[in-house]
């Protein structure tokens, strides 16, 4: 959208408050004074302060006596709606926001801290709200109407985006934004409680040693957060091909090449979904390959890299619990094109996973490691985990914060060798020492 189109003020969109008005009659003032073509020239970052500095001299000039916070507020809200995405400029700006959900144009909600409440901003009408919508949408070549009235996007800053429009919705217009995760890493998780010092070297010790690990959760339970983490536990030098439907996640190695599913353009073609990457992928000569989240057919492409040569990959899936996650990873590899029996998927799922690492967000909005667990079955066996950790909660109190403590168990003897066998150290709070690993491996031998 042009810069005239987002500057303009139509009848609709006219706010009924004051200051709405005022920020109406100064958008319109800011249009009549700035050289469209100069501006389109400039960087974003100059182009907000040559705007800035223009809307302060039409107020010195015309407006009335404001105070330097009225002042101040009439000329972000000016600047935001012809540059950014209006009153949720601010929003999008507070790191500690997570999530930002947009129930109509009167009714905004945030996340902060994994708890979800309603904040005081609002968009002066549903007109003003598509506007801001179809800006969102505009910049990655998509359009939002009756004819299509849901629209996934992702912000050039990175976020992801949902929209959803009458006569679908019944609540107006509707928005999702989910912030880009910040990258953690596993001692930082360890001071916010996600997991502890044990879990650590043993999850270091499994990434090390290319062990293929599933993380698991609900929405929003920190899957991508943990699996960032665990991606900077590959040592330098590897090849690593990362495959997401909306790029986030931050690798820091150098050897990384990272692929983004596309949606298809207007006339319903060019679609690239996660699978046709995972596919590419494999002709991409990868050391390890990470993939954001298996939600379909592509959970068939992704199990068959891991058993056949690409140990130490990484995925997400959305699941409440690690059995269900290893039935569910079966019931999406079902999904492909190719008809395999149960049995087979099966047999591929004992192959290729070694670790699922289960994930959960509490009451309290913390967000937690519930499970490390081991899939220790093999061939066509039924799936037998086999759990190292587990965190046992105790009862709520009456400040609803959820407190409790970490049970670890012995690793499989077959895991726990492999560990050993590939230099890698064996934590004492798993139950088996390197010199008992060590002893048993000569006398097997």
């Amino acid at each position: 959208m042009s810069l005239r189109a987002r500057l303009a003020v139509t009848e609709e969109a006219t706010p009924q408050t004051q200051e709405g008005h005022m920020v109406a009659v100064y958008r319109t003032k800011l249009l009549q004074e700035i050289d469209l073509a100069e501006m389109s020239a400039l960087a974003t970052a100059e182009r907000r302060a040559r705007l800035e500095r223009v809307l302060g001299h039409i107020i010195s000039r015309e407006g009335p006596v404001l105070s330097t916070k009225e002042r101040a507020g009439i000329i972000r809200r000016v600047v935001d709606e012809a540059l950014g995405l209006g009153v949720l400029e601010p929003l999008l700006e507070d790191p500690t926001i997570t999530e930002i959900m947009v129930n109509g144009p009167d009714k905004i909600y945030v996340e902060r801290g994994g708890r979800v409440e309603q904040v005081a901003v609002r968009f002066s009408s549903a007109e003003q709200l598509l506007q801001t919508i179809e800006r969102i949408v505009s910049t990655v070549n998509r359009r939002v109407d009756e004819s299509n009235p849901m629209v996934d996007a992702r912000l050039p800053s990175g976020e992801r985006v949902n929209v959803i429009i009458p006569p679908l919705s019944l609540s107006g217009p509707t928005l999702t934004i989910r912030r880009f995760p910040r990258a953690y890493t596993l001692q930082e998780l360890i001071a916010l409680g996600t997991l502890d010092e044990h879990m650590l070297m043993l999850l270091s010790s499994l990434v090390r040693a290319k062990c293929n690990i599933i993380v698991s959760g609900g929405t929003g339970s920190g899957k991508t957060t943990l699996l960032n983490a665990l991606s900077g536990l590959i040592p330098e030098g590897e090849r690593i091909i990362t495959v997401e439907d909306a790029a986030e996640l931050q690798l820091q190695q150098d050897h990384v090449i990272r692929l983004e599913t596309r949606p298809p353009n207007v006339e319903g073609e060019g679609r690239i979904t996660i699978r046709d990457l995972v596919r590419n992928s494999l002709r991409m000569r990868p050391d390890r390959i990470i993939v954001g989240e298996v939600r379909g057919g592509e959970t068939l492409d992704m199990l068959q890299a891991m058993s056949t040569g690409h140990d130490g990959s990484l995925a997400t899936v959305h699941a409440n619990s690690a059995e269900d996650a290893v039935l569910r990873l079966q019931t999406l590899a079902s999904m492909s094109e190719v008809k395999i029996p149960f049995e087979a998927l099966r047999d591929q799922i004992n192959s290729a996973v070694d670790v699922l690492v289960q994930l959960t967000r509490h009451v309290d909005g913390t967000r937690r490691i519930v499970e490390i667990a081991m899939l220790s079955s093999r061939g066509r066996d039924v799936f037998r985990l086999t759990s190292a950790t587990r965190f046992r909660a105790e009862p709520l109190g009456a400040d609803r914060i959820v407190r409790g403590w970490y049970e670890h168990h012995p690793l499989p003897r077959e895991l726990a060798e492999r560990l050993y066998l590939a230099g890698e150290h064996v934590p004492a709070a798993f139950g088996v020492g390197s010199s008992e690993l060590e002893l048993d491996i000569r006398e097997a031998k």
